[in-house]
């Protein structure tokens, strides 16, 4: 069985791959994919694979994205950390998911699935359905506080505060207008889909941006563009190639 993994979080591909290794199925997983638009480019360049695990929140957008580029084939159990995503779509669709962190007896029942139905004839996401998903995610209510840890305690600070958030060594920050850094209890993914997307912007899988953050854009190696931000603490914000159209686009909202 060849398996693609759709990832943009590399500790969550590596303890997918490890359950994947406790289960009693034979697979090669072909490779571990981060973005839309790499996801994309494989597909047109390599043969289906047997089975897809695509996770929802990637590193340049929601995976629904693919379909709306190109059509997939191949079945699909898709990851996520939240629930509230009109899963019972998935369903219509035969299309099966995991909530994250997977457990290993989810992930038996998973491929137990697609392993009794992989014969049949195979269906892709239909737009009315894709249409419904989309909608569904840029309608939902964006939050305004987030709680934060201080001391041995938590207290809850605005959303507007945070100039921006990044990664670093699993642990998840948020550098604040008054330079303080605090720790967010929470990924990368699940704290970027509760923000407003035309306020904070993802520049890559590690750091999340605010618009009111960035004081300066400037030309970089490789047609990606470098930002200066208020109280940057060492951090560096490089924008790539590939994302530095979609950044312009979202500057302009």
């Amino acid at each position: 069985m060849k398996i693609l993994i759709v990832e943009d979080e590399p500790r969550a591909a590596s303890q997918l791959q490890n359950l994947l290794n406790k289960s009693v199925f034979d697979f090669e997983v072909l490779t571990v994919i981060d973005s839309v638009e790499d996801t994309v480019y494989w597909f047109r360049k390599n043969k289906t694979p047997d089975l897809v695990f695509m996770d929802i929140q990637l590193a340049d957008g929601l995976s629904f994205e693919i379909f709306q580029k190109i059509e997939v084939t191949a079945p699909i159990i898709f990851t996520t950390a939240f629930d509230q995503y009109a899963i019972q779509a998935f369903k219509v669709n035969s299309i099966d998911y995991l909530l994250k962190p997977i457990k290993q007896s989810d992930l038996d029942t998973a491929l137990n699935k697609f392993s009794k139905y992989k014969n049949q004839s195979k269906k892709t996401i239909e737009p009315n359905i894709l249409k419904e998903l989309l909608s569904s995610m840029q309608t939902q209510q964006k939050r305004t506080g987030i709680l934060v840890k201080e001391g041995s305690g938590f207290i809850q600070i605005r959303v507007s505060e945070l100039l921006y958030m990044y990664s670093q060594d699993s642990i998840t920050f948020g550098i604040t207008h008054t330079n303080k850094r605090y720790i967010i209890d929470e990924t990368m993914d699940q704290l970027f889909s509760s923000l407003e997307d035309t306020q904070f912007y993802r520049i890559n899988r590690g750091q999340i941006i605010s618009k009111i953050s960035i004081q300066k854009i400037e030309p970089y190696f490789n047609h990606s563009v470098k930002l200066s931000l208020l109280n940057p603490r060492d951090q560096e914000f490089i924008v790539s190639r590939q994302k530095t159209p979609d950044f312009k686009e979202w500057m302009n909202r």
